[in-house]
């Protein structure tokens, strides 16, 4: 009978250990297979859903949200820097923007961390006369500390909105990753 019993839970603890290290490699391999992505366009060629609301939103196996970028005036700004470039500092921009971006000639640039909170805010300023609802030329330097958490974040230009009605405010965003 103590035979019986001691086979028996023998048993029981091989079937464990097995059923342990099955449910561990499975998890590991789970986990090995998320698919790391910085843009909504990303993350729906990567297959994760958007989430019906608007702007839409993705959410990708890290858990990271990305929301779909709405342009009411496509093509208000062009930058020399596109989604997903790699940046260092001191990082120099340029491009061009609407003069209806411009207050006094310069409008806000904000750089953020992969939560949104902000690593430093600087202006771009224009390179010629502002005051035109055409392209004007801009620059701006920006001078931060790498984050430690993650190497990605956002680069937004704001339009620079004086008078404080929502209704002027915009602003252009795209991902961006640190060196």
């Amino acid at each position: 009978m103590k035979n019986q019993i001691k086979i028996f839970i023998w048993s029981i603890s091989v079937i464990l250990v097995f059923l342990l290290t099955f449910l561990f490699l499975v998890r590991k391999e789970k986990i090995d297979d998320r698919i790391e992505v910085f843009s909504f366009e990303e993350c729906l060629d990567a297959g994760f859903p958007a989430m019906e609301s608007y702007p839409r939103q993705c959410r990708d196996d890290f858990n990271n949200l990305f929301v779909e970028e709405i342009d009411i005036e496509k093509g208000d700004v062009l930058l020399d820097l596109k989604e997903g470039d790699w940046i260092e500092s001191p990082l120099e921009i340029s491009g061009e923007a609407r003069g209806t971006w411009f207050f006094e000639g310069s409008f806000p640039v904000i750089l953020t961390n992969w939560d949104g909170l902000i690593i430093t805010e600087t202006y771009a300023t224009a390179e010629g006369e502002w005051m035109t609802e055409d392209f004007v030329p801009f620059t701006a330097t920006i001078e931060f500390e790498k984050p430690d958490l993650y190497d990605r974040g956002s680069l937004i230009l704001q339009k620079d909105n004086p008078s404080g009605l929502s209704e002027f405010d915009d602003a252009y965003e795209i991902q961006i990753k640190f060196k």
